[in-house]
């Protein structure tokens, strides 16, 4: 286990873990999808945080949203029957294939959260809901600043992830197949203040499961407007 703070994990070079992360996911694809297509209707929690978004994104006025580590795109599609005009991105084009077998009418491509080709000013708002726990300490800063550049000012922003620690190499994922990725469980005073760096202003904090063996935490936020 590594101490929280530490940059990577051993073997996890600065580039690497790109790449490991999207043959990882490339693989449990379909057993993945299999696993979350009906996991929200599991969570009530994670539904009431993700009708607030809804509802903080429609009193902003609408447009798109971005759900940045889409996955097969279960939280795209709930989203979009909120009534909020989202769209997925994800590193897997694997993934990204199913997102659109599973849902044809939604928009689903393939990017990276740590080079974001989305226009300034773009998107009214976005989440990553779980997504960031791949990334490590030293890249959240640069994920964070493409959220910043792309977001409209004051857009709202969700942030979900596991609460812990440590950071641990998963080797075995979804329906037995081999991974090669590190789960980053990070505190939420941690996220706060990458957050507050990089132009954001804090809204909302939710502990989940607190007393549980795997833990996790929303974070809801909004684009500090310019002076």
């Amino acid at each position: 286990m590594l101490e929280g703070g530490n940059t990577s994990g051993p073997g996890e070079s600065t580039d690497g873990w790109l790449v490991d992360t999207r043959t990882s996911y490339d693989t449990v694809a379909g057993s993945y999808a299999d696993f979350v297509r009906d996991a929200l209707a599991r969570e009530p929690y994670l539904r009431a945080a993700l009708a607030l978004f809804a509802d903080l994104v429609h009193a902003a006025g609408g447009g798109p949203v971005a759900d940045l580590g889409c996955g097969p795109g279960h939280v795209t599609a709930h989203l979009h029957n909120l009534g909020v005009e989202a769209f997925g991105v994800d590193l897997s084009p694997t993934m990204v294939d199913i997102a659109r077998q599973d849902h044809p009418g939604l928009r689903f491509e393939v990017g990276s959260m740590t080079d974001l080709h989305l226009a300034d000013g773009s998107v009214a708002a976005l989440l990553a809901f779980w997504s960031l726990i791949h990334i490590p300490d030293d890249a959240i800063p640069t994920a964070l600043n493409h959220f910043r550049r792309v977001l409209r000012p004051g857009g709202p922003v969700l942030i979900g992830f596991h609460v812990g620690n440590e950071s641990r190499l998963k080797t075995e994922g979804y329906g037995g197949h081999p991974m090669k990725v590190y789960v980053h469980r990070r505190q939420p005073e941690q996220m706060s203040a990458w957050l507050r760096n990089a132009g954001f202003t804090l809204n909302a904090q939710m502990v989940l499961d607190p007393d549980g063996s795997s833990p996790g935490a929303i974070l809801i936020a909004h684009l500090t407007p310019s002076n």
